[in-house]
C-alpha cells in the first residue's frame, strides 16, 4: 500500500481536501454504465477519452484490479446553465492532471487519475485518441471506464443524487489509482 501520509500531503498541496481512500475492488464496474455512454451521451464517439476509445467493460475491471489503493475525490458545484459546468470541469481536470503527475514524480509510477467529468482539457476535442492534442494528460471519466459512480460512492457516505434541475448542486467524483 502506498504511503498515505505522503500522498495525503500531495493531495492537500494540490488543493484536494474532500476525498476517501478505498480498495479498488470497491469500484463497481457495470455493463449498464457503458450502455448509458453509448446510448445516452452526446460525447460518445466525439471525445478522445470516451467510448468507443476506452477499453471494454471487462478490461476496465481488470485495470482496476491492477491497483492496491484508490482515492475518491469529491467535488460539489452549482451552475445556473448546463454549459456553465465546462469551464469549472476544465479547471478541476487540469488540477487532477497535475495531481497525477505529482504522485507519479513522488515514486508511484502506476498513478492514474480518472477525471470528474469528460476530459475538457481542450476547448474543442479532436474526437479521436490518434489526434488528441494532449495525449499525455487526457484522461477518461469514471463513467467512460464503466464505473457505476452512484453504486461506488453511496456506501462511502458521499452525496450523489439524480439532478432534476440546474439550480441543484452537482456532486462529481474523480478517482486516483495508486500502487
Amino acid at each position: 500500500m502506498a504511503d498515505r501520509a505522503e500522498l495525503e500531503q500531495l493531495l492537500t498541496e494540490e488543493g484536494f481536501t474532500d476525498y476517501r481512500w478505498i480498495d479498488p475492488r470497491q469500484i463497481l464496474v457495470a455493463q449498464w454504465v457503458r450502455m448509458k455512454c453509448t446510448f445516452g451521451c452526446g460525447e460518445y464517439g466525439h471525445n478522445a477519452t470516451c467510448p468507443p476509445y476506452t477499453p471494454s467493460v471487462a478490461e476496465c475491471r481488470r485495470f482496476f484490479d491492477d491497483y492496491g489503493s484508490a482515492v475518491v475525490l469529491h467535488f460539489e458545484k452549482r451552475v445556473d446553465h448546463p454549459n456553465d459546468r465546462h469551464a469549472w470541469s476544465r479547471t478541476v481536470n487540469q488540477g487532477l492532471a497535475r495531481l497525477e503527475r505529482a504522485v507519479f514524480m513522488a515514486g508511484f509510477p502506476k498513478a492514474f487519475v480518472l477525471f470528474m467529468d469528460s476530459c475538457t482539457l481542450c476547448t474543442e476535442c479532436t474526437g479521436a485518441r490518434t489526434s488528441c492534442k494532449n495525449p499525455r494528460s487526457a484522461r477518461p471519466s469514471p463513467e467512460a471506464m464503466a464505473v457505476d459512480v452512484f453504486g461506488t460512492v453511496r456506501p462511502l457516505g458521499l452525496p450523489i443524487e439524480v439532478l432534476t434541475e440546474y439550480g441543484q448542486a452537482m456532486n462529481r467524483y474523480a478517482f486516483l489509482l495508486i500502487e
